[in-house]
Parts: structure tokens; sequence; C-alpha cells
């Protein structure tokens, strides 16, 4: 995972933060390489979860 990428994932908080977990969610999953490769701990937070939900399609 790209430096940046990381640093922007390490920004999620337990709530949404007024919305703005969502635009860091839609950051992270516009840029140019995969972000989760290997799936989340199961006691990962939301945002860690919802990440690889989406990034594999389930």
């Amino acid at each position: 995972m790209r430096p940046e990428v990381r640093a922007l994932v390490a920004c999620f908080r337990p709530d949404d933060c007024y919305g703005v977990a969502w635009t860091l969610l839609h950051l992270i999953e516009t840029g140019p390489n995969p972000v989760l490769a290997a799936e989340p701990a199961p006691d990962a937070d939301e945002w860690h979860q919802r990440l690889y939900r989406r990034a594999v399609g389930l």
C-alpha cells in the first residue's frame, strides 16, 4: 500500500465524522493501486471492513 493511502486509511474513526469518512473512502478507492490486498482482522473497524468488501465486490 502506498504511504499516502496508508495515511488516509489511518484517518478513519468509529464515526463517519460528518461524512468525511465517505470522502476518504472514495478518495482511497480512486487511487491507482488496490488498497487492501488481504482481508482485515475480524476486529477491524467498520470502514476497513467496508473498504475490503467493496474492493472484492462483496
